[in-house]
């Protein structure tokens, strides 16, 4: 098949190889979001997805909106047989979907229906879910609600971040997707329409979801913990500034810290929960890059009792 690929993230580069390996589909153009700022300098960079398209020799499409005339315009001439799709992040309107003969395909880091949305891989971690996985499907207007045509799972290891189980899954869900396409061109899939029940919603993960509650069980301040890694961050505040909680472990045999209050051995810190405490591996202050999270407690001198948290 002729392929118009749409992507955008470091995460949807492996899906984007292997459609180019794969020597039976032509990957005619890359769709993505146009160049962002980014670094120090601000400069306008373009997405990995287009720096990976360019690097193939591959036509880079970057419409402002994917309603945008020109864009449908240029599409229509191209007149892929199907647009595979990995973490684009814009919606498609029916005129764009309408285009390809076999429609758009969706690369989801979930087993729909579940965690349809922004942000399967975090919600998922953050719920201590025990087995994930991607499914590829057939994108309607609908918000991830299109029939499913494969599925692979993956577990989810207990001390995955979101990084780390996002990383597998982009490998893995590459495959996927390269199968899907094939079983799509020669017939052998046919899309499945996803359940009504066990529906879940993985909306964009906000700043104020990554601010941990030290009442909490020390399982949910972990799995927020793993779940906001590396972003947007999970956070508290120490000495009225905002401390970035980058890796804790679960310390089961402490519960004599109440929530919150900090307990600094030579080589340790720990903070209290609504369980039991769990220890402070790697943090950033705010203003400074990562540190151990013990070389943070000596430089601050924490006092007897004090506390993170609001």
């Amino acid at each position: 098949m002729k392929l118009v690929f749409a992507g955008t993230p470091e995460v949807a580069v492996p899906a984007l190889d292997a459609l180019l390996a794969s020597g039976r589909h032509e990957v005619a153009a890359v769709v993505t979001r146009p160049d962002a700022p980014a670094g120090r300098g601000r400069h306008l960079v373009a997405s990995p997805v287009a720096q990976r398209a360019e690097e193939a020799g591959i036509e880079v499409l970057k419409p402002a909106r994917p309603r945008d005339e020109a864009f449908l315009a240029r599409l229509r001439e191209i007149a892929p047989d199907c647009c595979p799709v990995v973490a684009y992040g814009a919606l498609l309107p029916k005129v764009a979907l309408d285009i390809p003969a076999r429609g758009w395909v969706n690369l989801h880091f979930s087993l729909l229906p579940a965690w349809r949305g922004a942000a399967p891989v975090q919600h998922a971690v953050m719920a201590g879910d025990e087995v994930t996985g991607a499914s590829t499907f057939q994108i309607e207007e609908g918000l991830d609600s299109g029939p499913v045509y494969g599925v692979i799972t993956e577990d989810v290891r207990p001390t995955d971040t979101s990084g780390d189980l996002l990383t597998r899954l982009a490998f893995a869900g590459a495959g996927l997707l390269a199968a899907t396409m094939d079983g799509i061109e020669d017939g052998s899939l046919k899309a499945v329409p996803q359940p009504a029940d066990g529906i879940t919603l993985a909306p964009k993960i906000q700043v104020e979801d990554a601010h941990v509650d030290w009442k909490a069980p020390a399982l949910r301040v972990d799995r927020v913990v793993r779940g906001c890694t590396p972003a947007p961050g999970a956070w508290t505040l120490f000495r009225g500034e905002r401390l970035k909680l980058i890796q804790a472990a679960l310390v089961p045999d402490r519960t004599d810290l109440t929530p919150g209050e900090l307990g600094v051995g030579k080589n340790n810190v720990y903070v209290g929960t609504g369980s039991y405490a769990v220890e402070l591996l790697w943090v950033q202050p705010q203003g400074k890059k990562p540190m151990r999270a013990a070389d943070w407690a000596r430089g601050v001198r924490i006092a007897a009792g004090e506390t993170v948290g609001a």
